[in-house]
């Protein structure tokens, strides 16, 4: 297997459970031990597969340096707001916390996950063959 398929399935195995965790951590009680634990493991992987996703290389659209294309905003998003939103909880700024992971999830995943459906990438093949 190449590096690419490497990390591409590293980044599907990472990303997907975050789509499933967040809408929960969005939707259940918040402050509770369960929550914190919980958006632990969130936060983790979605760091880890922020970064792993800056060494995939863009095959659809534009290319900056060879490499980046206009998706990997969202990473940078991603690697931002996670840092950003823990400061912001652990100093008692609740409501900053709570728009930084808003913002991540509809940014970070459903958007940036739309664009994963875009013609000529991996996961609209998958989808639509």
């Amino acid at each position: 297997m190449n590096s690419y398929k490497i990390l591409m399935f590293t980044h599907l195995i990472t990303v997907t459970p975050c789509l499933f965790v967040g809408a929960y951590l969005l939707l259940a009680q918040k402050g509770s031990k369960q929550h914190k634990l919980i958006g632990k493991i969130y936060m983790s992987l979605m760091f880890f597969t922020a970064l792993v996703s800056l060494f995939i290389p863009a095959h659809v659209g534009s290319q900056f340096l060879n490499h980046f294309g206009w998706i990997h905003l969202f990473s940078l998003l991603t690697l931002y707001s996670v840092p950003t939103a823990i400061v912001a909880v652990k100093k008692g700024d609740i409501k900053g916390h709570k728009r930084k992971m808003i913002a991540l999830y509809f940014g970070a995943l459903i958007i940036a996950g739309g664009f994963t459906l875009a013609p000529g990438r991996y996961l609209h093949q998958v989808f639509f063959g």
